[in-house]
């Protein structure tokens, strides 16, 4: 059994603001490291052998955070990053929806539909997504992983996790250093957690222990 911890990354400016992020490199807010650390600090977990993280800023300093917290090496792999939301990356959704109204509205009602202009369509990131999903699963028999990447692509992976369609990937709401467990029981899938923000507000987490 291999367990994955999936985590979105701390609270960004862009994020306080509402600009789309996507592939642009943001960094983290002062209370987005603030997130990070009450994480490491109450990680759900007692043991991770070790970190992944996409190659944008603010995942991979959450995910740097959390690694300095076990003492484990941290890997960069981009395909964890964000989708590219190509020319709404910057905007607000005001500023989107002014020049783009049909297809900021087709994003949200039928995301599994669209290519954001420039930029990628979720079934591209849920393809690159699972790839490395499965890649690191495969090199980590009876291990546990923590994975740091961002709100759009996990979605896609969680969608995986679940056989639910790309259509319904909203429905799964992904909060700044949202937790989600997911375990991979050779072909078979377990999804354990879901968007826990419970570090932000304890002191001390119960530790679930190394394979539960």
């Amino acid at each position: 059994m291999t367990k994955l911890i999936l985590i979105r990354h701390g609270r960004t400016l862009w994020n306080s603001s509402g600009k789309f992020q996507g592939q642009s490199d943001i960094e983290l807010s002062q209370e987005g490291i603030s997130q990070a650390e009450k994480l490491a600090e109450n990680f759900p977990v007692t043991h991770i052998d070790k970190v992944y993280s996409s190659n944008l800023k603010r995942a991979y300093i959450t995910g740097e955070i959390i690694a300095k917290k076990f003492n484990v090496p941290i890997i960069k792999d981009k395909r964890l990053c964000e989708v590219s939301f190509g020319s709404w990356e910057g905007l607000t959704y005001d500023e989107i929806h002014k020049k783009w109204p049909n297809e900021i509205e087709t994003m949200f009602s039928t995301p599994d539909v669209l290519t954001m202009p420039e930029g990628e369509s979720f079934a591209q990131v849920q393809k690159r997504g699972v790839e490395a999903l499965l890649d690191i699963v495969n090199k980590h028999p009876d291990e546990t992983i923590a994975i740091t990447a961002h709100g759009g692509i996990l979605r896609t992976l969680l969608a995986y996790a679940l056989h639910m369609p790309l259509r319904y990937i909203w429905t799964l709401r992904q909060d700044n250093t949202a937790v989600n467990i997911v375990a991979f029981y050779g072909d078979k899938i377990n999804v354990e957690l879901l968007n826990s923000t419970a570090h932000l507000s304890l002191t001390q987490l119960p530790k679930l222990g190394r394979f539960s």
